[in-house]
């Protein structure tokens, strides 16, 4: 049963907000959605960080967010975690107040590169500043103040959200109680690396991209379409591409191409980062990937969890998985083991790769379920 319809909401800090590079906004907004209710002691959080691209639209029905018109089309409506969020699902609505706020730097209602720049009175465009991991966590640390809560029951978060959970849990441990890391690492790796660049180098190079400032003339869309074609290969197995090529695309010709799409597979990736493009800018793509890119926690870092021991960790591997390699996950485990912290490792037996966690809620829901609801049986969790 889904929660049905569900509206975006703001939160603005207006004092003066300072990111890990020196710089600061004179005020920030940050775009949320929250789906059950806070109780009375303000215990029953739990806080989703969405990977790369996603949105503060977790679950439900939400037709227009006005700001971030007119990336919020169709592909939007539905939330991107709506099987996973809800009454008796995974993250009962019932029992929890969930919290997905959209990171600063994107594109669906927070502050981004398409926000005006105060200063200018356009938008930020290229002058939007880095924005670091820590920054993106600062910042929703600030909303969980606004809304008075002082320690989360859990925080989760898929691929890049779940980099975010643990950084949350590591750098602010009396703020969160239990950690569930899906599909994710604790650094970003060379092969990230290489895919991440190129997928950058596909943006800059399109000449509608103009340094970033290209607001006022039209978005760098092929750029943005090649971005996701490179990036979604990982997303996805193999036999899993094929087969949606074959049932759900028809041929589709791009504009313009000398080269004529000869099979199911092309058509279907083209279709794939044509849609993306739609709905997605490629400024705030930049600097969420640029966020990624920087993005480490030294497993052999002295003291790394030395202040997590209270905390109950229940970290998900997908077997499919080529974004983020089970060995990545791994590595969690050893460094909690290392310190003899409580966690779990439940590796999940997929055909669809690294999306299984946005796609087979049944793989997921009963382990998140059991550490959620039940802590006194975590230690018999298998």
């Amino acid at each position: 049963m889904s929660i049905g319809s569900v509206q975006t909401q703001f939160f603005h800090i207006n004092e003066p907000f300072f990111l890990d590079s020196g710089q600061s906004f004179e005020s920030l907004t940050l775009a949320y959605e929250t789906y059950g209710t806070l109780n009375a002691e303000a215990s029953n959080a739990i806080l989703v960080f969405h990977a790369l691209t996603g949105s503060q639209h977790a679950a439900g029905i939400n037709k227009a967010v006005p700001e971030a018109t007119p990336l919020w089309n169709s592909e939007c409506v539905l939330g991107w975690w709506d099987s996973f969020i809800g009454p008796e699902k995974a993250l009962d609505t019932n029992r929890y107040f969930i919290i997905c706020a959209n990171y600063i730097g994107g594109c669906y209602g927070s502050t981004g590169p398409r926000s005006i720049n105060p200063a200018t009175g356009k938008p930020y465009g290229s002058q939007f500043p880095q924005v670091t991991a820590w920054d993106v966590v600062h910042s929703q640390l600030n909303l969980l103040d606004h809304l008075g809560i002082d320690c989360l029951h859990a925080a989760i978060g898929s691929s890049l959200g779940g980099m975010l959970a643990i950084l949350l849990a590591t750098r602010r441990p009396q703020r969160v109680n239990k950690v569930i890391p899906i599909a994710t690492g604790l650094q970003t790796t060379v092969l990230h690396r290489v895919h991440n660049f190129e997928q950058i180098l596909a943006i800059r190079n399109d000449p509608n991209f103009k340094g970033g400032n290209y607001y006022e003339s039209g978005p760098p869309k092929e750029g943005l379409l090649l971005a996701r074609i490179i990036s979604h290969k990982t997303f996805v197995s193999l036999g899993v591409m094929a087969k949606r090529a074959r049932q759900e695309i028809t041929v589709e010709q791009p504009d313009n191409l000398f080269y004529e799409l000869s099979s199911p597979v092309e058509s279907y990736m083209f279709h794939q980062g044509k849609k993306f493009a739609a709905r997605f800018d490629a400024n705030s793509y930049l600097r969420i990937m640029d966020m990624w890119q920087r993005f480490s926690l030294d497993a052999q870092q002295p003291g790394l969890f030395d202040e997590c021991t209270h905390q109950q960790y229940l970290i998900f591997s997908i077997d499919s998985d080529v974004c983020f390699y089970p060995e990545e996950q791994k590595e969690i485990v050893q460094a909690l083991e290392a310190v003899r912290m409580n966690v779990k490792h439940i590796t999940v037996h997929s055909d669809k790769g690294h999306d299984s966690f946005l796609l087979e809620p049944d793989l997921y829901a009963p382990y998140i379920q059991f550490i959620l609801n039940d802590p006194s049986q975590y230690n018999q969790l298998q």
